[in-house]
């Protein structure tokens, strides 16, 4: 854990999106912290895309302080077939959540985003500042858009009206609670899952998709937690700033470290007649190393941790379903 990371004193502190990876990591940051009452609440207590909901959920709970881990996600294929929903449910949730917070005067509010706010062409390391400074990646650009939104909305309201709302846009996230559906899986887990089944299954080889020489950075979800508890204390934070390691590394060294975690003995193979994609992207995070924190889990030891957390996931799912 990073110096001075502790919340305000007594505190209420409402997660909203808890059931997802990175609301249920900040959960378990704060589960054992004696200074903060957590409020989680589901679906079917409060429509974070319902206006008048969110506002009568924060009226009767009364947060001191909101985090906006909320989101409607998922891959390429989903991003490009609904773009309509994932513009429109995520910037309700932004705009509900945020728009709430100010009316029932809670004090301090943390909007969560994604890297992929920046654009398509942005000089790498990415820096905050490349915001709006060119156009976005096509494939998820309904999701940018909410997340430019959510921001921007906060930036505004913290210089019109001087409440504490500011935001974080963490790096690609892995570990406990990730999906590794085959079909709509982000790189890291759907790679772990690969591995894993091809073990299971003593296959000779694994092929993966593309060159191998993309550069990514991956960031353990538990880290971002930290972080936020960090930010959430600061006096004086920026009105966005990225979390991230600012390291990065090819896909195909990624692969090869997760075959060494799961134990997968066989040929790693490339396959260059599929698409890259972006040739690297990593954040600078030298903003955030200037307020105190750096990240603690580095990618060896957290890929352990994840893929320990992936077999227990996958034993009492064959457990419920038996």
């Amino acid at each position: 854990m990073n110096a001075d990371t502790s919340a305000p004193s007594n505190q209420r502190l409402f997660v909203a999106g808890h059931r997802g990876m990175v609301g249920d990591a900040i959960c378990r940051r704060v589960a054992n912290d004696p200074s903060i009452e957590l409020l989680t609440a589901g679906r079917d207590v409060v429509d974070l895309c319902d206006a008048e909901a969110v506002d009568q959920y924060y009226a009767d709970n009364r947060p001191d302080a909101v985090v906006v881990a909320a989101a409607k996600v998922g891959g390429i294929y989903a991003n490009s077939q609904y773009p309509v929903e994932f513009l429109s449910q995520n910037m309700k949730i932004a705009m509900n959540c945020v728009e709430a917070a100010y009316k029932q005067g809670v004090r301090r509010l943390l909007f969560l985003g994604s890297t992929c706010i920046y654009p398509r062409d942005a000089p790498q390391p990415l820096v905050e500042s490349a915001l709006l400074s060119g156009p976005l990646e096509s494939t998820n650009e309904a999701y940018a858009i909410a997340k430019i939104a959510g921001l921007k909305l906060c930036q505004f309201y913290r210089q019109q009206y001087g409440v504490m709302f500011h935001s974080a846009m963490p790096t690609n996230l892995y570990g406990p609670g990730d999906n590794y559906h085959p079909e709509n899986s982000h790189v890291l887990p759907a790679l772990l899952r690969r591995f894993h089944e091809a073990k299971e299954e003593q296959r000779d080889s694994v092929t993966i998709w593309g060159s191998g020489s993309p550069r990514r950075e991956f960031l353990h979800v538990d880290d971002l937690a930290d972080a936020v508890m960090h930010l959430m204390s600061a006096s004086h934070p920026p009105d966005w700033v990225n979390v991230g390691t600012g390291e990065d590394l090819t896909i195909l060294e990624l692969a090869k470290k997760i075959a060494a975690v799961v134990g997968f003995e066989g040929e790693i193979k490339t396959d260059p007649s599929k698409p890259d994609g972006t040739p690297r992207k990593v954040t600078d995070v030298s903003r955030l190393h200037e307020m105190g924190w750096r990240h603690e889990i580095d990618l060896d030891r957290g890929l352990k941790q994840t893929y320990a957390s992936f077999l227990k996931e996958e034993a009492e799912s064959g457990l419920r379903q038996a």
